[in-house]
C-alpha cells in the first residue's frame, strides 16, 4: 500500500453538494464498491450495524416528494420559505444516487448505542473516501425530515436513520482543505 496515496485521498475528501453535480450516471458496480467498502468499517463485537437504502432513477422522485412534503407540513406558515422548499425538493433530483444511512441496533444491546453510531460513521467515511477516489462528489446530510422518516423508509424494529448520503459526479476543481494544526489538539502524556 502506498501511504502517500492514502494521505492524499484523505486530505482531498470534501463535502460536494448536489447543486454542483453534473448529469452523469454512476455505474451500479461503483455504487456496489462504495457499499462494499462501507461494509469493512470497524465495529465492536462485529455487530455490523450499518444498513443502507439506495435511491436512484424514479426512486429519487419519491424521496424528493417525501422531503418537500415533510418540509411543507412541518414548517409554520410564518417560517415557510418557497426557496427552501424548492431546494429541498431539488436536492435528490440533482443527485444520481442518494443513500439513506441507517443503523440497526444490536437487539441484545451488548454495547453502548454510541459505539454503533460510531461504526456507522466509520462506514460513511469509507463511502466518502471511495467516492473521492472515483471522482464522485458526496455529502452526508441529516435533516430532521429523514431522521423522522421511520414509515417512509420502512425501518425495522431497532433501526434508526442517521441521514442521507448524496452522490453525483461534479466538475469542481480540487478544493483546498482547511484544518487548524494538529498540534493545537494533541497533548502528549
Amino acid at each position: 500500500m502506498d501511504a502517500a496515496l492514502l494521505n492524499d485521498l484523505i486530505r482531498k475528501r470534501r463535502s460536494i453538494f448536489p447543486e454542483s453535480y453534473i448529469e452523469k450516471p454512476i455505474e451500479k458496480k461503483i455504487i456496489e464498491q462504495v457499499l462494499e467498502n462501507a461494509n469493512w468499517a470497524p465495529n465492536h463485537k462485529l455487530t455490523e450495524p450499518w444498513r443502507f437504502r439506495i435511491y436512484q432513477g424514479k426512486a429519487l422522485q419519491s424521496l424528493s416528494d417525501y422531503l418537500a412534503n415533510w418540509y411543507r407540513e412541518n414548517t409554520p406558515p410564518e417560517q415557510f420559505s418557497a426557496k427552501k422548499y424548492e431546494k429541498t425538493q431539488n436536492k435528490p433530483l440533482r443527485s444520481d444516487c442518494v443513500i439513506a444511512i441507517c443503523m440497526q441496533r444490536d437487539p441484545k444491546e451488548s454495547l453502548p448505542e454510541w459505539e454503533e453510531v460510531a461504526a456507522v460513521a466509520c462506514a460513511v467515511q469509507n463511502m466518502w473516501l471511495t467516492c473521492t477516489a472515483y471522482g464522485i462528489g458526496s455529502y452526508w446530510s441529516s435533516p430532521r425530515s429523514i431522521i423522522e422518516a421511520r414509515e417512509f423508509l420502512d425501518l425495522a424494529d431497532g433501526e434508526l436513520c442517521l441521514g442521507l448520503f448524496y452522490m453525483g459526479y461534479h466538475a469542481l476543481p480540487d478544493l483546498p482543505g482547511r484544518r487548524s494544526p494538529i498540534e493545537e489538539k494533541v497533548t502528549w502524556v
